[in-house]
């Protein structure tokens, strides 16, 4: 189902993730999900994600949430096939996975898969870095040297379906970000070739300032509503007391 299609034939707001999803979501697909560690993730459309059964995905983000919550949902139920990610630590399951051959990944540094995002919402196919040259990073890819130094060539990323968080949107699908939870979720809408997105917020079209829209609505074709999400903190800190 094309872009053009989902906006042509209903609004773009949905009572709930499961029915966000359905109708777009399938076995094998690639998706692109948004989220730095537990900030800024798709809570609900994870979870919906879930219990829609759906198998054998390859997920692009830059980590895998943690045990029992974000995508580690999905790694419970043995639903994702591949990871394109950059850092998995916070995930014994994946670990597990991983080390027996359950799950195949796809490492990519911090930089360089924000890049391959980028790249792919842009419509450039490739791109030269020098990040990973010389590393199991560049293992089985081109290089090239542009004035004295080596360059590795990175492919793009597109998805079938993005999934995003963001604090507001207007009806049209205009999101705003909320500081660090922008992170990595504007580059996966535009690598999406369908884009949904979770928001705790939504607006008449006009309530948002257009100087303080993050991604606009023309990137964003489906939106559901999650007003009070759990927001959890992956790894709490607090000062001791000096007293």
């Amino acid at each position: 189902m094309s872009r053009s299609q989902v906006a042509g034939t209903q609004g773009k707001q949905y009572a709930d993730a499961a029915l966000a999803l359905r109708g777009v979501v399938a076995d094998g697909q690639t998706l692109a999900v948004g989220g730095f560690g537990l900030c800024g993730i798709p809570e609900a459309l994870i979870a919906a994600l879930r219990d829609s059964g759906v198998k054998d995905l390859t997920v692009i983000s830059n980590n895998a949430g943690v045990d029992g919550f974000g995508l580690g949902l999905l790694l419970e139920t043995r639903q994702i096939r591949k990871m394109i990610s950059s850092y998995v630590g916070e995930n014994k399951e994946f670990e597990r996975q991983f080390l027996s051959g359950e799950l195949e990944l796809e490492f990519n540094p911090q930089g360089t898969l924000a890049e391959r995002l980028r790249a792919g919402g842009a419509g450039i196919p490739a791109f030269y870095t020098a990040t990973g040259y010389g590393t199991v990073v560049a293992e089985g890819k081109e290089t090239r040297t542009f004035d004295g130094k080596q360059f590795v060539m990175e492919t793009a990323l597109r998805a079938d379906v993005a999934l995003v968080k963001a604090w507001k949107a207007d009806t049209a699908g205009n999101l705003v970000f909320r500081k660090t939870a922008r992170n990595f979720n504007p580059a996966c809408a535009m690598a999406g070739q369908l884009c949904i997105a979770e928001v705790e917020e939504l607006v008449e079209v006009g309530q948002i300032d257009p100087d303080q829209v993050h991604l606009p609505g023309i990137y964003v074709d489906r939106i559901v509503v999650n007003a009070h999400p759990e927001k959890r903190i992956e790894q709490r800190t607090v000062r001791k007391k000096t007293f």
